[in-house]
């Protein structure tokens, strides 16, 4: 099925905080961190007034229901108010005005610096005019409203930032930039919000004419990790007015990064929110019908071109012909379970062959060794004689697969040698494991004698030919074990010259 590409801003942003308004309206009646009272106030997700990743901007560079200027830089995931260059400013408001009695905020960012310190900070503003520019954190001077600010330099030199700073304005007072707002502070507290290895989360609520502001210190990645920092009771704000969030830099510059920005109404317990529908204008109402009437045309219009072009679909339901996702899925572990199944009966299956080989040939040694037993006579061999014979070969067999984990674990460290000593094989180490090797040629030798030895003293032991074992892999010669004796020799006496010739040009410079 085509997906037609009109664009339709109202209806992608929709779309796009789908699944953030599910969560967030599912917790409707959760207890928040506003100030305590015997039932806690209900939770809407207001989408208008809040933004977030993934699909954050549109095609042209905007966000829906959003205004930035200055350096803002809005991309899918996050909006970058002010970049780590000198003397920016940058903010982003919403477009149209909150009336909420209640309300609360919570917003993601992060402050990112190379500097020590950085400068000058991030504010987050509830005023009555939109301050898209200006010299307090980027946003206008003589606000009316409240600005929680999150402070990165230090102006008046009291070691007591970084830190955040509520300060409330009437629209008269102008800030005071050279004590950091510390004259104006209605509340305060200090956190390092920068370089944090998580993204820093405030919640900001003003139920009931108390604003509390809650913060989570960036080191855990679990959300709701709020601890408090500062509130002010018995304060009174604009019943309307804009949210922003602005940022600035100065002689210092640090990354300022604002990954979401939730607004949610808060409704006192017994009252009914007011409904949706009740909210939208008319005039939004028609024109949202009008575009989900056109895009249902063009919907039916793409479904009809593809049952003409396919006609041997036609007649079943489109929604058929494509998996959900659960079933994808279901189908996916039922394949994996199945694969496994079938590697589990091919390795039963050569597991029993192997079994059965194993069975054979030891029938068949059996057999062998009781038919030669019969011909030999009991005055010829009696079996001690055939244990003992038996024994001895199991020795030897015992000692050649020794020695060969000797050579395989000798050629691993010789290629250890050649690659510059880059295992820390050292001279003592070479000649203890040329040493062991000996010995296990020496422990060979000796089993070879005493059954040599042992067929001589008993001449009837000749007669008997014991039962041939399967053939062993050979995987080393003699004549391939003499040139790997002589190259490792050579090897050893060249890289102990070597060794000799450094420590005696080492000895020049003393």
């Amino acid at each position: 099925m085509a997906v037609c590409e009109t664009q339709r801003p109202a209806l992608y942003f929709i779309l796009s905080f789908l699944a953030a308004a599910t969560f967030h309206c599912g917790v409707a009646d959760v207890a928040t961190d506003a100030p305590s009272s015997e039932e806690p106030p209900h939770r809407r997700f207001e989408y208008k007034y809040s933004f977030k990743g993934p699909h954050l901007a549109q095609s042209d560079g905007s966000i829906p229901f959003w205004i930035h200027s200055g350096s803002a830089i809005p991309s899918a995931d996050q909006v970058r108010i002010t970049p780590s260059l000198r003397s920016q400013r940058g903010s982003v408001w919403t477009k149209n005005k909150v009336n909420f009695d209640h309300w609360e905020a919570e917003v993601t960012f992060r402050v990112s610096g190379r500097g020590r310190t950085g400068a000058d900070g991030l504010a987050v503003w509830f005023t009555t005019t939109q301050g898209v520019d200006g010299p307090v954190y980027g946003a206008a001077d003589r606000w009316n409203g409240v600005g929680i600010f999150f402070d990165s330099f230090d102006n008046d030199a009291k070691k007591n930032n970084p830190a955040i700073v509520v300060v409330g304005n009437n629209g008269n007072l102008v800030y005071d930039h050279q004590n950091d707002g510390s004259t104006q502070a209605l509340g305060t507290c200090l956190r390092d919000f920068r370089n944090k290895p998580y993204p820093i989360r405030a919640k900001i609520i003003y139920y009931k004419r108390t604003l509390t502001v809650m913060i989570n210190n960036g080191f855990t990645p679990d959300k709701e990790d709020y601890e408090f920092c500062t509130k002010v009771d018995n304060m009174v704000i604009p019943k309307e007015g804009f949210f922003g969030i602005s940022a600035a830099t100065g002689g210092l510059a640090d990354d300022h990064d604002v990954l979401s920005f939730l607004l949610f109404r808060l409704t006192e317990p017994g009252q009914q929110p007011p409904s949706v529908d009740a909210e939208i204008p008319k005039e939004e109402k028609d024109k949202y019908q009008e575009e989900f009437e056109n895009f249902q045309q063009e919907l039916d219009k793409k479904k009809e071109e593809f049952q003409k072009e396919h006609p041997d679909v036609q007649g079943e339901p489109i929604e058929d012909l494509y998996e959900s996702v659960n079933d994808r899925e279901i189908r996916q572990v039922f394949e994996g379970q199945n694969r496994i199944h079938l590697e589990i009966k091919q390795l039963n299956r050569q597991l029993a062959m192997i079994l059965d080989e194993q069975r054979r040939s030891v029938s068949a040694i059996t057999d062998e060794i009781n038919k030669k037993a019969t011909t030999a006579g009991s005055g010829q061999l009696d079996s001690q004689q055939l244990g003992s014979v038996i024994t001895t070969q199991q020795e030897v067999l015992k000692s050649l697969n020794d020695l060969r984990t000797s050579l395989l674990n000798s050629l691993n460290q010789v290629g250890s040698v050649q690659q510059g000593n880059a295992g820390g094989m050292g001279t003592y180490e070479t000649i203890q494991h040329f040493n062991d090797i000996k010995e296990h040629l020496h422990a060979v030798k000796r089993d070879v004698e005493n059954l040599a030895q042992r067929n001589a003293q008993n001449p009837a032991e000749k007669v008997v030919k014991c039962p041939e074992l399967p053939p062993m892999p050979s995987c080393l010669s003699t004549i391939h074990f003499a040139v790997f004796v002589v190259i490792q020799s050579v090897l050893f006496f060249c890289y102990v010259m070597y060794k000799s010739q450094q420590e005696a040009a080492a000895k020049k410079f003393f």
